[in-house]
């Protein structure tokens, strides 16, 4: 009995988590950088089920950045400048980038003579935080470093990111 006590107990404290994650995510003032969370994520050419698809990201974590809310939809851009709409239930608060243009130095300090950890290629994809001065923390899988922020998109020149 204590056992089915304590379950539905924990369960109630994930329920009203998440409920608070969505209800934060649903207040936040575009624009703002943002993650696809699903491993399948339809973008939609209105913010409805009724517009056709204009695309499908088959990437989960890629890095988005909303342009526009409206109710339980995102007007997003993707790395590339493609924008359209999806829903916010296919997106995480999880801030990511991608690597552009070339090889990325990934080092041990925020310093252009730090010890270089790790290098990856344009197109990689991490997670990033403490963004600040011009470097992000970057995390490929669980190789990380500093990188220069002006060499990788999911923030803004000079964004500093907790």
């Amino acid at each position: 009995m204590q056992v089915r006590v304590v379950l539905a107990a924990l369960v109630t404290l994930a329920l009203g988590v998440c409920a608070f994650g969505e209800a934060w995510a649903q207040q936040r003032k575009p624009p703002y950088y943002a993650s696809i969370s699903a491993g399948k994520a339809r973008m939609r050419t209105g913010p409805g089920r009724n517009y056709p698809s204009s695309w499908l990201y088959v990437r989960a974590d890629l890095p988005v950045k909303v342009v526009e809310v409206y109710n339980d939809w995102r007007k997003i851009e993707d790395p590339d400048g493609t924008q359209g709409w999806m829903l916010v239930s296919l997106l995480s608060s999880t801030r990511t980038a991608i690597v552009t243009g070339s090889v990325l130095e990934m080092r041990d300090a925020p310093r252009h003579n730090a010890r270089v950890n790790w290098r990856a290629a344009p197109g990689v994809v991490g997670r990033i935080s403490q963004c600040s001065r011009g470097w992000c923390w970057f995390d490929v899988r669980g190789r990380r470093g500093y990188v220069e922020q002006n060499r990788i998109w999911g923030t803004d020149h000079g964004e500093e990111v907790p």
